[in-house]
């Protein structure tokens, strides 16, 4: 029986991969072997079946046995399997900072393949299940980097001639469990789209709705670009007013109508011609999207959308500012993201947040230097990590001045 290993056994994917693989079974397909565990030190996932609660924006819900993962394991057990013949895939969900040259990642990737090298176990799949663009793409040349510093030139090579790694989109806002609680909480809204690039075979996923496609780009700029930079504008602003939960911020008629001209006014006209050519209404997915944050039963809160924002902003904001710069447009609308992920950093500076922040690609010392410059909005314009080729450019600095000027002086922070 050919087997899947997922590395990174967090909610999200035991109500994502986990659940269309349950759908296959239900469906009476059982040709898949599902084994799942983390890479990280620390306390061993929970194993056994679970329950996933399906809710709706609309408060319809759906209770669903989730009996996929046919094992837990530590992580020398998931690197045995993993480099065994019989695994054809080895998934991932480590978030974006997980990705980090030299990371955790990548050198449990890398050991899984020099043992499976040396087992002459065959071709195999990576899939990403995170929230990169290009993930597939990015992933490979991370491993590949991480190979050559190796300096083992064999099993570089025999990387490049046995493994792929097929970009892919995945959508389910799952929020973290909350202590106690039973079940695992989820919406019902989802969508897996995966380049078939599969070199070992895969599950039949295209009977319970995943798409395969050639490539996968259109839907992962849509989904990252207004999906995941929306929630991320209206965390920052909702971390400002004081906010625990998402759906009372995207409830707020200010953080609704910034968020709203966000994807309206820059990246909808960025996003056209894309979306036209994968048949995708953008008002309606903008629609849909928002609509999404409201469900107030998911209970998803701002700490967890706001973490991990020094990773958040490059890779889900900033394209947009600079495509919208390159074509000469006013970017004051796409300015406001940044200067409310500004505003909130300088909360957490000075200990004002509601809430302990986490973010695993920023460096503490380098995000304090920020907010105690002499001209903080400066030194965040300024900031390589964040803004890449955009750092310094007078255009951009102009633009989140007054955005920051704008949430000052709109009473938008909590009195």
């Amino acid at each position: 029986m050919p087997v899947i290993v997922h590395l990174g056994l967090g909610a999200f994917h035991r109500a994502h991969q986990a659940a269309y693989l349950q759908d296959l079974i239900d469906l009476g397909d059982h040709s898949w072997r599902l084994v799942a565990g983390n890479i990280v030190p620390g306390p061993a996932p929970a194993s056994g079946p679970y329950t996933l609660e399906l809710v709706a924006p609309d408060g319809h819900r759906e209770l669903r046995r989730i009996e996929a993962i046919d094992a837990v394991l530590a992580l020398p057990g998931l690197i045995a399997i993993a480099a065994d013949p019989a695994t054809a895939i080895v998934s991932f969900t480590v978030t974006e900072a997980g990705y980090a040259p030299d990371g955790a990642l990548y050198r449990v990737l890398a050991e899984i393949l020099a043992l499976r090298r040396s087992n002459s176990a065959g071709p195999l799949t990576l899939l990403c299940c995170d929230n990169l663009r290009h993930n597939g793409n990015s992933t490979r040349r991370g491993l590949l980097r991480h190979l050559e510093r190796r300096g083992d030139s064999g099993l570089l090579a025999w990387t490049r001639a046995n493994v792929s790694l097929p970009n892919a989109m995945v959508d389910r806002i799952t929020p973290r469990p909350a202590p106690g609680q039973v079940h695992l909480t989820a919406e019902a809204y989802r969508q897996w789209v995966i380049e078939d690039r599969f070199l070992a075979g895969r599950p039949d996923w295209t009977r319970v709705g995943v798409q395969m496609v050639e490539s996968v780009q259109g839907f992962e700029e849509a989904k990252i670009r207004m999906l995941n930079a929306g929630h991320s504008c209206i965390a920052w602003a909702g971390a400002l007013r004081g906010l625990r939960f998402i759906h009372e911020a995207v409830r707020d008629e200010q953080i609704l109508g910034l968020a709203h001209d966000f994807l309206s006014n820059e990246v909808m006209p960025v996003l056209a011609v894309r979306a036209a050519a994968i048949g995708l209404n953008l008002p309606a997915y903008r629609d849909t999207v928002l609509a999404r944050f409201s469900n107030t039963a998911l209970a998803d809160t701002v700490e967890r959308v706001a973490s991990d924002s020094f990773a958040k902003l490059p890779g889900f904001i900033v394209p947009t500012l600079a495509e919208r710069l390159a074509q000469g447009a006013n970017i004051a609308s796409a300015a406001v993201p940044p200067a409310l992920f500004l505003a909130m950093l300088r909360r957490w500076h000075a200990g004002d947040l509601p809430f302990e922040y986490r973010d695993a690609a920023m460096e503490p010392a380098q995000a304090r230097s920020i907010c105690d410059a002499a001209d903080p909005v400066a030194a965040f314009c300024a900031d390589g990590q964040l803004w890449g080729s955009l750092a310094g450019d007078a255009r951009l600095l102009e633009a989140v001045r007054l955005a920051a000027r704008r949430i000052d002086e709109s009473q938008l922070a909590r009195s």
